[in-house]
């Protein structure tokens, strides 16, 4: 029976294995009609989470930008976003995601080598300032696509998910081959060059979010936690030719309105962030990297602020105080993603009655059980409307019949990454094995097991 279940997942994931052959076009390919119905049925709890981490992965994959190898921002065409649109961030999550599609043996180690390095060796080429990339790039071209009037330079935020990303891949492609070599080589230049302190604006002991050449500094958006950021700051303190000192942590991250917490919720205490935790990304973002077992500062014990924050939002679902359709035990997650009335950043304050399956999902290290319930709930008796070619789609809300058609780089990385730290710890034992991280981390006062003494 295992074996036939296996074989049927093989026929339902077509190209996995061979060299994928992508269009000299650069607009988006046309998926084949995808029958969610047909999907596999009575699978084993591994066999479930193989499916969809594989299934997720296809949106890196087969939807990667055929020019860049870049991660297209978005599955559908919308907010005037065309099909040339990819995404940094979300690009360095979808490296991630490779990483663990060629440690499954999903793809050969040097397919996953080639991408990785066809997207470097794009962004060496395409627009950069002071060594820090944009939110958005045209994938054909490497120009600039502005994220907003004037947010059109560097996004140091975006940037510091792109490493998180890169960074594990250097720690991953250790081999001799002249591809492992040159891969190595071109992420340490591009890693040395981006100049982290530049977003100080001068000195400042506070890091700035947007730099622009036509705008420089007037975006002026302080970096303040608690959010989806400490990686940026981890990063920044890392870097070997121009990292922040101590100061600019704890006086620029560590400051925000929202940074100490210390109330409780539900009886769960909440150590940093806004009121009931936000949107659970901020538990996501920063961790596909960050292995937050016993990492502790001053502030918190980043594994008790991580999974409190989920059991909170579980809960908050679980109560359902607005008594929207659906909620509940198996069906719960709420975060960022598209809802019926635009993109939100769904969280107990912001409750549209819209569930994002990437919040259960990239959830898993820190609510397992909790976690595998809802993938059951979206795969087993949802599936028919929210499983796709791509994974689960970006959200729905059976409260206003409403499910979702698009996919997100964003939302669809942390599912393979975070996963994959709860079966394997894969991704965090190559971030956290960095020199230069274990450095930065030290710098500002961080503790963890993963620290060499």
């Amino acid at each position: 029976m295992k074996a036939k279940i296996l074989v049927l997942l093989c026929l339902l994931l077509p190209g996995f294995g061979h060299s994928q052959q992508k269009p000299a076009s650069s607009k988006a390919p046309v998926a084949a009609k995808f029958d969610a119905t047909k999907r596999p049925r009575n699978l084993t709890d591994e066999q479930l989470l193989d499916l969809v981490q594989r299934q997720t992965f296809r949106y890196f994959w087969d939807f990667g930008h055929p020019v860049s190898g870049m991660a297209r921002e978005r599955s559908n065409v919308a907010y005037d976003y065309g099909n040339e649109v990819v995404t940094t961030g979300g690009t360095g999550f979808g490296i991630m995601a490779i990483i663990v599609a060629a440690d499954r043996k999903w793809i050969t180690r040097e397919q996953a080598a080639q991408r990785i390095y066809k997207i470097v060796r794009f962004l060496e080429k395409a627009d950069s300032f002071h060594g820090v990339f944009p939110h958005w790039y045209n994938g054909a071209t490497g120009k600039v696509i502005r994220f907003g009037q004037k947010d059109d330079g560097a996004d140091i935020v975006e940037t510091s998910f792109l490493f998180e990303g890169l960074i594990c891949a250097r720690q991953y492609f250790t081999g001799e081959s002249t591809l492992e070599k040159d891969l190595r080589n071109h992420i340490l230049w591009m890693w040395e060059n981006v100049e982290w302190n530049w977003h100080t604006q001068g000195g400042q002991n506070v890091l700035y979010w947007h730099w622009s050449p036509n705008n420089g500094w007037s975006m002026n958006h302080q970096i303040h936690g608690w959010n989806e950021c400490l990686i940026t700051y981890v990063l920044a303190a890392s870097s070997p030719k121009y990292a922040i000192d101590k100061k600019v942590y704890d006086q620029g991250w560590a400051t925000g309105n929202e940074f100490r917490n210390g109330k409780e919720y539900y009886n769960i205490k909440l150590p940093l962030g806004p009121d009931f935790g936000g949107p659970l990304f901020f538990t996501h973002y920063s961790f596909l990297g960050l292995n937050p077992h016993g990492l502790k500062d001053q502030y918190a014990d980043y594994w008790q602020q991580n999974q409190n924050h989920t059991l909170i939002n579980y809960t908050y679902c679980v109560e359902n105080p607005k008594k929207y359709k659906g909620y509940g035990k198996n069906s719960w997650g709420l975060t960022a993603s598209d809802s019926y009335q635009g993109y939100a950043a769904h969280n107990p304050k912001e409750d549209l009655g819209v569930i994002s399956p990437t919040a259960a999902l990239s959830a898993m290290p820190y609510a397992p059980e909790q976690s595998m319930l809802a993938l059951k709930h979206f795969y087993n008796d949802l599936g028919d409307k929210i499983w796709s070619e791509y994974g689960f789609v970006d959200g729905f809300s059976e409260q206003h019949n409403w499910y979702a058609k698009s996919h997100l780089a964003i939302d669809q990385g942390p599912i393979v990454g975070m996963i994959e730290n709860y079966r394997t710890g894969l991704l965090w034992k190559l971030f956290m094995s960095s020199p230069d991280v274990q450095r930065g981390l030290k710098t500002l006062g961080f503790e963890s097991p993963q620290i060499s003494k």
